[in-house]
Protein backbone atom coordinates (compact mmCIF):
# COMPACT_ATOMS: atom_id res chain seq x y z
CA UNK A 1 0.00 0.00 0.00
CA UNK A 2 1.48 3.31 -1.06
CA UNK A 3 2.08 6.03 1.50
CA UNK A 4 -0.03 9.22 1.28
CA UNK A 5 1.73 12.10 -0.42
CA UNK A 6 3.24 14.67 1.93
CA UNK A 7 2.15 17.38 -0.51
CA UNK A 8 -1.11 19.21 0.17
CA UNK A 9 -3.07 20.66 -2.73
CA UNK A 10 -4.38 24.05 -1.59
CA UNK A 11 -5.84 24.94 -5.00
CA UNK A 12 -9.50 25.46 -5.85
CA UNK A 13 -10.85 22.98 -8.44
CA UNK A 14 -11.87 24.38 -11.81
CA UNK A 15 -15.58 23.63 -12.17
CA UNK A 16 -18.42 24.53 -14.46
CA UNK A 17 -20.33 27.52 -13.08
CA UNK A 18 -17.94 28.15 -10.19
CA UNK A 19 -18.32 31.61 -8.74
CA UNK A 20 -15.69 34.24 -9.32
CA UNK A 21 -15.14 37.97 -9.05
CA UNK A 22 -18.39 39.77 -9.97
CA UNK A 23 -18.30 41.11 -13.53
CA UNK A 24 -15.57 38.78 -14.74
CA UNK A 25 -16.45 36.21 -17.42
CA UNK A 26 -17.87 33.04 -15.82
CA UNK A 27 -16.28 29.61 -16.03
CA UNK A 28 -18.10 27.49 -18.61
CA UNK A 29 -17.10 23.88 -19.30
CA UNK A 30 -18.85 21.91 -22.03
CA UNK A 31 -18.29 18.46 -23.50
CA UNK A 32 -17.03 18.99 -27.06
CA UNK A 33 -16.51 15.28 -27.68
CA UNK A 34 -17.73 12.45 -25.47
CA UNK A 35 -17.54 8.67 -25.50
CA UNK A 36 -21.02 8.58 -23.90
CA UNK A 37 -22.44 10.06 -27.09
CA UNK A 38 -20.45 7.83 -29.44
CA UNK A 39 -17.24 9.80 -29.96
CA UNK A 40 -13.89 8.03 -29.78
CA UNK A 41 -12.61 10.20 -26.91
CA UNK A 42 -13.58 12.85 -24.39
CA UNK A 43 -12.63 16.48 -25.08
CA UNK A 44 -13.87 19.35 -22.95
CA UNK A 45 -14.16 22.97 -24.06
CA UNK A 46 -13.28 25.41 -21.27
CA UNK A 47 -13.99 29.14 -21.20
CA UNK A 48 -12.59 31.06 -18.22
CA UNK A 49 -10.82 34.33 -17.37
CA UNK A 50 -7.20 34.75 -16.35
CA UNK A 51 -8.13 35.31 -12.69
CA UNK A 52 -10.23 32.19 -12.19
CA UNK A 53 -10.06 30.09 -9.02
CA UNK A 54 -6.51 29.68 -7.73
CA UNK A 55 -4.42 32.08 -9.80
CA UNK A 56 -1.58 34.57 -9.81
CA UNK A 57 -1.51 38.30 -10.48
CA UNK A 58 1.25 39.90 -12.51
CA UNK A 59 1.99 43.63 -12.08
CA UNK A 60 0.34 44.18 -15.49
CA UNK A 61 -2.99 43.26 -13.88
CA UNK A 62 -3.28 46.82 -12.55
CA UNK A 63 -0.23 48.69 -13.83
CA UNK A 64 0.13 49.24 -17.62
CA UNK A 65 3.58 48.70 -19.09
CA UNK A 66 4.84 46.61 -16.15
CA UNK A 67 5.90 42.98 -15.79
CA UNK A 68 3.75 40.15 -17.14
CA UNK A 69 3.45 36.47 -16.20
CA UNK A 70 6.41 35.82 -18.53
CA UNK A 71 8.57 37.75 -16.06
CA UNK A 72 7.67 35.63 -13.03
CA UNK A 73 10.87 34.62 -11.19
CA UNK A 74 10.55 30.99 -10.14
CA UNK A 75 12.13 31.76 -6.79
CA UNK A 76 8.96 33.68 -5.94
CA UNK A 77 6.79 30.56 -6.10
CA UNK A 78 9.13 27.64 -5.42
CA UNK A 79 10.83 27.29 -2.05
CA UNK A 80 10.21 27.76 1.69
CA UNK A 81 7.00 29.52 2.68
CA UNK A 82 5.19 30.32 5.90
CA UNK A 83 1.47 29.86 6.50
CA UNK A 84 0.27 32.34 9.11
CA UNK A 85 -3.20 32.59 10.65
CA UNK A 86 -4.97 35.93 10.80
CA UNK A 87 -7.49 36.52 13.60
CA UNK A 88 -8.81 39.92 12.50
CA UNK A 89 -12.38 39.51 11.24
CA UNK A 90 -12.14 42.35 8.72
CA UNK A 91 -8.71 42.65 7.14
CA UNK A 92 -4.99 41.90 7.39
CA UNK A 93 -3.56 44.98 9.09
CA UNK A 94 -0.14 46.19 10.32
CA UNK A 95 -0.94 45.58 14.00
CA UNK A 96 -1.28 41.83 13.50
CA UNK A 97 1.44 41.65 10.85
CA UNK A 98 3.99 43.18 13.22
CA UNK A 99 3.48 40.25 15.62
CA UNK A 100 4.18 37.82 12.77
CA UNK A 101 7.49 39.57 11.95
CA UNK A 102 7.56 39.20 8.13
CA UNK A 103 11.07 38.74 6.78
CA UNK A 104 12.80 40.08 3.70
CA UNK A 105 12.42 37.73 0.75
CA UNK A 106 9.76 35.66 2.53
CA UNK A 107 6.87 33.88 0.83
CA UNK A 108 3.96 34.56 3.18
CA UNK A 109 0.64 32.71 2.91
CA UNK A 110 -2.36 34.01 4.87
CA UNK A 111 -4.96 31.73 6.43
CA UNK A 112 -8.16 33.55 7.46
CA UNK A 113 -11.79 32.65 8.10
CA UNK A 114 -12.19 32.71 4.30
CA UNK A 115 -10.85 29.15 4.03
CA UNK A 116 -13.54 27.60 6.21
CA UNK A 117 -16.32 30.01 5.29
CA UNK A 118 -16.12 31.91 2.02
CA UNK A 119 -15.38 28.91 -0.21
CA UNK A 120 -18.44 27.05 1.10
CA UNK A 121 -20.87 29.76 0.06
CA UNK A 122 -22.85 29.20 -3.13
CA UNK A 123 -22.21 32.73 -4.37
CA UNK A 124 -19.40 35.27 -4.15
CA UNK A 125 -18.65 36.42 -0.59
CA UNK A 126 -18.31 40.21 -0.66
CA UNK A 127 -17.26 40.30 3.01
CA UNK A 128 -14.08 38.22 2.68
CA UNK A 129 -10.92 39.01 4.64
CA UNK A 130 -8.45 41.02 2.54
CA UNK A 131 -5.12 42.83 2.94
CA UNK A 132 -5.72 46.43 3.98
CA UNK A 133 -3.69 48.95 1.99
CA UNK A 134 -1.72 49.80 5.15
CA UNK A 135 -1.02 46.11 5.64
CA UNK A 136 0.15 45.84 2.04
CA UNK A 137 2.55 48.74 2.56
CA UNK A 138 3.90 47.12 5.73
CA UNK A 139 4.59 43.89 3.80
CA UNK A 140 6.38 45.88 1.10
CA UNK A 141 8.45 47.72 3.73
CA UNK A 142 9.43 44.33 5.21
CA UNK A 143 10.64 43.14 1.80
CA UNK A 144 8.25 40.18 1.42
CA UNK A 145 8.56 38.80 -2.13
CA UNK A 146 5.34 36.75 -2.40
CA UNK A 147 1.95 36.82 -0.70
CA UNK A 148 -0.85 34.27 -0.91
CA UNK A 149 -4.45 34.80 0.19
CA UNK A 150 -7.36 32.42 0.70
CA UNK A 151 -9.98 34.09 -1.47
CA UNK A 152 -10.22 35.80 -4.84
CA UNK A 153 -8.36 39.03 -4.12
CA UNK A 154 -5.68 40.58 -1.94
CA UNK A 155 -7.80 43.74 -1.91
CA UNK A 156 -11.31 44.03 -0.51
CA UNK A 157 -14.58 44.19 -2.41
CA UNK A 158 -15.82 47.34 -0.72
CA UNK A 159 -12.47 49.03 -0.09
CA UNK A 160 -8.74 48.79 -0.77
CA UNK A 161 -9.32 46.65 -3.86
CA UNK A 162 -7.34 48.86 -6.22
CA UNK A 163 -5.07 50.42 -3.60
CA UNK A 164 -3.77 47.14 -2.17
CA UNK A 165 -3.03 45.79 -5.64
CA UNK A 166 -1.18 48.99 -6.56
CA UNK A 167 0.97 48.86 -3.43
CA UNK A 168 1.96 45.21 -3.80
CA UNK A 169 2.28 45.00 -7.58
CA UNK A 170 4.01 48.37 -7.75
CA UNK A 171 6.74 46.90 -5.53
CA UNK A 172 6.76 43.71 -7.68
CA UNK A 173 5.46 41.55 -4.86
CA UNK A 174 4.04 38.48 -6.60
CA UNK A 175 0.48 37.59 -5.65
CA UNK A 176 -1.20 34.19 -5.35
CA UNK A 177 -4.98 34.38 -4.90
CA UNK A 178 -7.70 31.79 -4.42
CA UNK A 179 -5.97 29.40 -1.99
CA UNK A 180 -7.74 27.18 0.53
CA UNK A 181 -6.09 26.52 3.91
CA UNK A 182 -9.09 25.00 5.69
CA UNK A 183 -7.17 21.83 6.60
CA UNK A 184 -3.74 23.45 6.90
CA UNK A 185 -2.09 24.34 10.20
CA UNK A 186 0.10 27.46 10.45
CA UNK A 187 3.79 26.75 10.12
CA UNK A 188 6.70 26.38 7.75
CA UNK A 189 6.18 24.66 4.41
CA UNK A 190 7.73 24.05 1.01
CA UNK A 191 5.78 25.80 -1.74
CA UNK A 192 5.29 24.98 -5.41
CA UNK A 193 2.91 27.20 -7.36
CA UNK A 194 2.96 26.88 -11.14
CA UNK A 195 0.79 29.24 -13.19
CA UNK A 196 -0.31 28.43 -16.74
CA UNK A 197 2.24 29.70 -19.27
CA UNK A 198 0.15 32.63 -20.51
CA UNK A 199 2.24 34.77 -22.88
CA UNK A 200 2.29 38.41 -21.74
CA UNK A 201 -0.46 37.54 -19.27
CA UNK A 202 -1.87 39.88 -16.66
CA UNK A 203 -2.49 36.80 -14.51
CA UNK A 204 -2.95 33.05 -14.86
CA UNK A 205 -4.70 30.13 -13.16
CA UNK A 206 -2.28 28.02 -11.12
CA UNK A 207 -1.87 24.76 -9.21
CA UNK A 208 -0.47 25.30 -5.73
CA UNK A 209 1.04 22.64 -3.45
CA UNK A 210 2.61 22.90 -0.01
CA UNK A 211 4.56 20.40 2.10
CA UNK A 212 5.33 20.60 5.80
CA UNK A 213 9.00 21.34 6.50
Amino acid sequence: MSKPSPWLDVSIPLANGMHGWPGNPPTVITMHLGTAKGDVCNVSAINFNSHTGTHMDAPLHFLPGTKTMDDLPWDAVIGPARVVEICDKEAIKPAELKKLKPRKGERLLFKTRNSAGSWRKKSFDKDFIYIAKEGAQYLVDCGVQTVGVDYFSVGGFYQDGIETHHVLLGAEVWIIEGLNFEHVKPGNYDLICLPIKFHKGDGAPARCLIRKR
